[in-house]
């Protein structure tokens, strides 16, 4: 079993920045991905970015590239979101996500993350 926690949800204006974490622990060693999820009200959870274990390869969906930025720390088991410029309409609840699943590609489908965190708040004032 996998153990996700998220922290540094908050509030901020727009333009400024964030930036979460996700400390994992348990069965680490079979995670491939840690991806980051959001989801608004109303909306459907969205995939966001992720970023390999072993390496540093990265993937980012079209809306927040070049604004997010992932990062990863294996020695201390955490993944991190760092946000800059954002939005009102990056308003949403963050998630952490871990994958078993290898390869790279589908790192956008929710349902192949077989673990997932609790979730953090994100609200962005205009």
């Amino acid at each position: 079993q996998v153990q996700l926690v998220e922290s540094g949800g908050g509030l901020v204006q727009a333009g400024g920045s964030l930036r979460l974490s996700c400390a994992g622990s348990g069965r680490l060693f079979n995670i491939y991905v840690m991806g980051w999820f959001r989801q608004a009200p109303g909306k459907e959870r969205e995939f966001v970015g992720g970023i390999r274990r072993s390496g540093s390869f990265t993937h980012y969906a079209d809306s927040v590239k070049g604004r997010f930025t992932i990062s990863g720390d294996n020695a201390n088991n955490e993944v991190y979101l760092q946000m800059n410029s954002l939005k009102p309409e990056d308003t949403a609840v963050y998630y952490c996500a871990a994958r078993e699943v290898p390869g790279l590609t589908g790192w956008s489908t929710s349902s192949s993350y077989a673990y997932w965190g609790q979730g953090t708040q994100v609200t962005v004032s205009s």
